[in-house]
């Protein structure tokens, strides 16, 4: 039989059968052994082993579409990333890590910010001139007070969307609000820090009406840069393009003649903000790359040692 993991927790996955039900499945050995592991979004063939319990093996996996590591998904046909425009404050580091992890992975990205209900317009304006030219979907809604919802539901149509964002976003509140009721406990906000509670705590593939299909993950901590400087410019791309007009092909925007991109940051064209981002992303590729180098030099040598 061929289904699609709709959950996976502790070792279980849950395969979804259309006309069948849902199977608890244990995937065989033979994955780990090929170091493969199954994901949310796959689409396997099982084996029945229990047809009155539901239960039964996890055989093959099918060839992906896609396969993301942070959230750890498959087979989306693009990703949504929530944050709050306030309350929390967005971490906009965290922000542009998700966006250059998706671009490597070549999955389109949609941004929400939430709660403009709770930002100043100062804030949301500020928001709107950092991501504005970043060639990702740019939305602001309210899903507690449902505004802005059918247009992510238009978006959402027909598609795999993998959700994501930061605990306390009202991501929970968001899938609500699209199923027309509440399918999802939603958390508060802790008064000392305006963090959230983790209200998500595995992923799980959920259907709603209109044929959307959404793969919601629990709440975003870190992400590292996954290949060195690899998503950055493309991620960037207003940046990247103002950086070809430049005087010299390696201009570091900082003091040379004639550069492009400081004299957009000089007429108000580029956000400073989205600028520093910028910079600090390729700084620390950079080191991540010597990081790289210093320990492949290191096993070298260590290998040289031995022999």
């Amino acid at each position: 039989m061929t289904g699609r993991i709709i959950k996976g927790i502790a070792g279980f996955y849950y395969v979804y059968v259309e006309g069948c039900g849902v199977y608890e499945c244990k995937a065989k050995g033979v994955f780990r052994n090929r170091k493969v592991k199954p994901l949310v979004g796959d689409r396997v063939e099982i084996q029945v082993i229990d047809e009155a319990e539901h239960k039964g093996n996890m055989e093959e996996i099918l060839p992906r579409t896609s396969e993301l590591i942070r959230p750890a998904v498959a087979n989306v046909d693009q990703a949504m990333v929530i944050f709050a425009a306030a309350k929390p404050k967005p971490n906009l580091s965290l922000l542009d890590r998700f966006l250059i992890s998706m671009e490597q992975k070549e999955v389109p990205s949609i941004i929400c910010f939430n709660k403009i209900d709770e930002a100043s317009e100062e804030e949301l304006q500020r928001l709107k001139e950092i991501y504005g030219g970043c060639g990702s979907r740019l939305l602001f809604i309210s899903a507690r007070y449902e505004q802005g919802v059918e247009e992510i539901r238009d978006l959402l149509r027909g598609k795999t969307t993998t959700v994501a964002g930061p605990s306390g976003v009202g991501k929970s509140t968001l899938v609500n609000a699209l199923a027309g009721t509440e399918i999802m406990k939603t958390g508060e906000i802790r008064e000392k820090d305006a963090k959230g509670r983790h209200t998500t705590t595995y992923r799980e593939m959920i259907e709603l009406p209109n044929n959307v299909v959404i793969i919601d993950t629990p709440g975003m901590r870190e992400i590292g840069l996954c290949d060195v400087d690899e998503g950055i410019d493309d991620t960037f791309e207003d940046i990247a393009k103002l950086a070809t007009q430049c005087r010299f092909r390696d201009c570091t925007h900082t003091n040379e003649p004639r550069c492009a991109v400081r004299q957009a940051l000089e007429n108000g064209q580029l956000s400073k903000e989205r600028f520093e981002l910028y910079r600090s992303l390729h700084v620390e590729s950079r080191k991540s790359a010597d990081m790289k180098a210093i320990a492949k030099a290191r096993k070298a040598l260590n290998k040289t040692r031995k022999k």
